[in-house]
């Protein structure tokens, strides 16, 4: 007789509960592209970031020791001190050897004509101590580079230029310059290509690390390092950690330890290079975290009038479906149903669309989602398991508060009222 009964409310206002139905999948449809997105935008964002530069400096103890008691930048190369070359790769070994993107070492050299002259790995790959291959270098960590010409590599006498250099030193792809190295030896370089920064990068030439070494006689070492990570924006936890871990208990210490902090990422690099001191990109960290804050409040904020605009949706089409079947429902208490019964019922024909509105809704925001990744993040966002009951918990408490204005109506109903038209 239920059955009957539901069946018989549904088709009897088949336009409404269309409607209904519609304004639920368009609900949920927005509610779990929202989600989708903002369950996974955290490494989204981090690696979108991370295209524009390293977050993470490494020096010598003794180099930021001076630019600290100078006043001087970080990686001005204000000390004699260097780290080696065959240490570099033990930051895959750390915690968050896995949140370690990119990396490349730098060593700048003498040079008279007031250029920066500077050492680096264009496209290096090395093999980490746990056997692995990792490639990375420049050429992975400057991708916004303009570059005319081509690329310079590592194992040839090639050497890239900025903008400003090769304009001081007349240089284009094909030049060829000469440098005079410690020894009195001279090499010969190729420019491979001009480089466009738009910073200070614009008035250095890069060489292969290994051909700097010689010609600064610092074979194996270089001066800085510069580590882009995912990482995760920092707290007061976090910041009372860069401050002093040691202030920490153990308890915080663990969890500061284990969480892809900034700050925790130095102390676990500076661990596994000797004499090193890592330290933040301040700029850079600060922005990820910026970003990601005001994105996550945008996708809750979107989620939240989707919801707001089901709600009130549903409210305005349960209380006209109310309207229109008063004399049946008023029928139903004259005949001796009880109002939680009538109202149930009521209920259950609002679910049941709910339900099937609900399920377009979501496989219609899982695509909305994987456009948003693709356009937005030029990569597919993860569905997380998460997203199913909690995109169900909302439409379905949606769903019942949007009823409660029709419910109220129904309760205040009178039979007699309803049943002599008055």
């Amino acid at each position: 007789m239920i059955v009957r009964m539901l069946r018989r409310g549904i088709t009897r206002q088949r336009g409404k509960m269309y409607l209904a139905a519609a304004t639920i999948a368009l609900g949920a449809s927005l509610v779990t592209a929202m989600l989708t997105v903002l369950f996974d935008v955290g490494d989204k964002v981090n690696k979108e970031l991370k295209t524009y530069g390293a977050n993470i400096n490494v020096m010598p103890q003794g180099a930021f020791l001076m630019s600290g008691l100078y006043g001087l930048q970080e990686g001005a190369g204000v000390s004699d001190t260097f780290l080696r070359e065959d240490e570099i790769g033990n930051i895959k070994t750390i915690f968050w050897a896995f949140n370690i993107l990119d990396c490349a070492p730098y060593l700048s050299i003498n040079n008279d004509d007031g250029i920066t002259v500077t050492g680096t790995w264009f496209e290096k790959a090395i093999t980490l101590p746990t056997g692995d291959a990792f490639v990375t270098g420049v050429r992975h960590l400057k991708t916004w580079w303009d570059i005319d010409g081509e690329w310079a590599d590592d194992e040839s006498a090639s050497a890239m230029a900025g903008a400003e250099a090769a304009k001081k030193l007349k240089l284009k792809a094909g030049t060829e310059i000469t440098l005079n190295g410690a020894d009195g030896a001279a090499i010969t370089f190729t420019v491979k290509g001009i480089f466009h920064a738009g910073g200070a990068e614009d008035s250095t030439v890069y060489l292969p690390l290994a051909a700097a070494q010689r010609l600064a006689g610092k074979e194996g070492l270089f001066q800085r390092l510069e580590v882009s990570a995912l990482t995760t924006p920092d707290n007061d936890l976090a910041r009372r950690a860069a401050a002093d871990p040691s202030s920490l208990s153990i308890k915080e210490w663990e969890t500061w330890y284990c969480t892809a902090y900034v700050s925790a990422i130095c102390y676990q690099i500076d661990e596994v290079l000797s004499g090193a001191v890592s330290k933040p990109v301040r700029q850079v960290s600060a922005s990820e975290g910026t970003i990601l804050e005001k994105t996550t409040l945008l996708m809750l904020l979107i989620t939240v009038v989707s919801l707001a605009c089901s709600g009130l949706g549903i409210s305005n089409l349960v209380t006209a479906q109310v309207l229109e079947r008063a004399q049946e429902l008023g029928l139903l208490k004259a005949v001796g149903a009880q109002d939680a019964a009538v109202s149930a019922l009521v209920l259950c024909e609002v679910l049941l669309v709910s339900l099937a509105g609900g399920a377009v809704g979501f496989f219609c925001g899982i695509g909305f989602a994987r456009i948003i990744g693709v356009t937005v993040f030029a990569s597919a966002v993860q569905v997380k398991p998460q997203v199913l009951p909690v995109t169900a918990a909302l439409m379905s408490l949606v769903t019942l508060a949007g009823s409660i204005p029709a419910i109220r109506l129904l309760l205040k109903m009178r039979p007699a009222e309803v049943l002599h038209g008055r």
